[in-house]
């Protein structure tokens, strides 16, 4: 039987300079970390040992230098998956030109 509480951690970038945490929590209110981040559709990384060392550290406080290039990875990782860049989180929304396909004659 696995007796490991789930964990979670979030981050929160692109307003910051630097990566801060905004919210952390075991068992219950891991899972509702968890469940709020997927109805935002915001990416959810699992990695044991960055969440160990995330864990470390308090609410509104900025990730520490030598984490800043393994979370760099996950957050490029995220903007890739959301067709972003670093910084178009700071722009005003632009709605996009839905383009259209036609096939056939007119």
């Amino acid at each position: 039987m696995n007796n490991v509480e789930k964990e979670a951690v979030a981050l929160e970038y692109g307003k910051n300079i630097t990566p801060i945490i905004t919210a952390k929590g075991e068992a219950e209110l891991a899972e509702v970390i968890i469940q709020e981040a997927k109805k935002q559709g915001i990416y959810i990384a699992e990695d044991p040992k960055l969440l160990s060392a995330l864990a470390q550290l308090d609410i509104d406080q900025e990730i520490p230098e030598e984490l800043f290039t393994t979370v760099a990875v996950i957050l490029s990782w995220a903007y890739w998956l959301k067709d972003m860049e670093p910084g178009d989180e700071k722009k005003e929304p632009v709605k996009k030109k839905k383009k259209f396909k036609v096939r056939g004659q007119i």
